[in-house]
């Protein structure tokens, strides 16, 4: 698709977004391994869709991600690259993405990644972060 056909939307009352900090520690494990483990997760909430914790890319176990050649195109955030997520059962493609230059209504997402649930265990408000 030409990139400059794409549309691109804003947020608003029909299909709202909102980013904030989630205020609980969040840990992200992978058959049971630890992957991500942050106090500044983003919860991030679109429309009727389940709402999806962003976590700093720097909180994210080194190693854990490796880039895929996958990108998907959102009209209201924008170009999200994917990663494989690897674990001690293998590697699980295409598992974590990201937008690295999301559009200004979810910029703050930027430098955050994303897991989908079914493919890891996500904890949000357990003990303290790691130190």
């Amino acid at each position: 698709m030409d990139r400059t056909a794409r549309p691109v939307l804003t947020p608003g009352p029909d299909h709202p977004i909102t980013v904030e900090p989630t205020g609980a520690r969040v840990v992200v494990r992978a058959g049971g391994q630890v992957v991500a483990d942050t106090a500044a997760a983003l919860t991030l909430r679109e429309a009727d869709y389940p709402a999806v914790q962003y976590i700093p890319r720097a909180d994210v176990a080194e190693g854990a991600l490796r880039p895929t050649d996958t990108l998907t195109y959102c009209p209201y955030k924008g170009d999200a690259s994917y990663f494989a997520l690897a674990g001690p059962g293998g590697e699980v493609a295409d598992a974590v993405w990201s937008y690295e230059k999301p559009y200004d209504a979810v910029d703050v997402i930027a430098g955050h990644v994303a897991f989908y649930p079914q493919h890891v265990e996500i904890e949000i408000g357990t003990a303290e972060p790691r130190p």
